[in-house]
């Protein structure tokens, strides 16, 4: 390579992209502004473009633009998911990232149509030949919305020596650890995309969390990364169990809504959604801005209130 690339630690903030109303085009000096107060917030990096992200709502010429503008912008690293369902289209960006000084990019197997774990592993391999090592490549893993990455796809690729490492959205603890247990042949770094695993996997090993709550409440993340850092059991449950409260209204609704919400809320430009809420969920959405306004406060005064243990 290059450069000297950082290895991924720490907590990473998976952007929400604002849009403009109406459009298919990102906000792009919303998006600035709360680039911001993200990276204001104590993130050791960002994720752009992630599943978070939306990347699948803009063309790839949008998705340039963008990442032009927010990785000049970023005051600390910067991963961009270069993920397209065409080889062409994810080395047409990661060319884009790699020319605005990207700190890695982000690659998960072709999507919408199924393919095998060989299929997949040609186009990882093909992806790595032509960027020639001129950039961190991380495995992009989530089997919510596209193929799988198993550990033994996961094993072959890293063996190359042409992957800097793996985000692991799926959830999967049985996955986790069987990737935990590649390392000690392998060097890799091993990021969790779900929070919901981070509280035991941080303890076993996992460099960083790449993190949607961390897109509307980078401070309890934070907070939570330190604490676990620092061992202090009590303030990790404390702040643990504000995670778990948060989540479980992400789940009522499709992936990024009320972490979008959340952050319009605390007053970024993210109240424009891709597609249009039926009744009910209209409804219950009313219902979250409720809890969440009152919920606020006292989980950002939590996490202001650090132990001195954890400072």
């Amino acid at each position: 390579m290059t450069n000297s690339p950082i290895p991924a630690t720490g907590i990473y903030a998976a952007l929400a992209t604002p849009r403009q109303p109406n459009a298919s085009k990102g906000d792009a000096a919303a998006l600035l502004d709360y680039l911001d107060a993200i990276v204001a917030a104590g993130v050791d990096g960002l994720v752009l473009f992630g599943s978070t992200g939306e990347f699948v709502h803009f063309d790839v010429e949008e998705r340039m633009r963008i990442l032009m503008l927010a990785i000049k912008r970023s005051r600390v690293p910067m991963l961009v998911n270069v993920s397209h369902s065409t080889l062409a289209g994810a080395l047409d960006l990661a060319e884009g990232a790699i020319a605005n000084h990207a700190a890695g990019v982000l690659l998960m197997p072709p999507y919408f149509y199924r393919y095998t774990e060989d299929q997949i592993g040609e186009f990882y391999s093909q992806f790595a030949k032509e960027l020639a090592g001129r950039v961190p490549i991380y495995l992009y893993n989530t089997p919510q919305f596209t193929n799988a990455i198993s550990a033994g796809l996961a094993e072959r690729l890293f063996s190359t020596g042409a992957f800097a490492g793996i985000e692991d959205s799926s959830g999967d603890w049985q996955l986790f650890t069987q990737l935990s247990r590649l390392r000690p042949g392998l060097r890799f770094q091993l990021l969790l995309g779900s929070e919901s695993v981070y509280f035991r996997a941080k303890e076993d090993g996992a460099d960083g969390l790449v993190s949607g709550i961390a897109a509307a409440l980078p401070e309890l993340i934070v907070a939570l990364h330190r604490a676990l850092a620092s061992n202090d059991s009590e303030y990790v449950s404390q702040l643990n169990a504000r995670v778990t409260e948060f989540l479980a209204y992400v789940g009522k609704f499709p992936a990024t809504i009320v972490i979008k919400q959340a952050a319009f809320l605390r007053g970024w430009n993210l109240n424009n959604f891709a597609f249009p809420l039926d009744e009910d969920s209209a409804a219950e959405l009313i219902g979250f801005r409720g809890w969440f306004r009152e919920w606020l406060p006292e989980t950002l005064a939590m996490c202001a209130q650090m132990p001195p243990s954890v400072q």
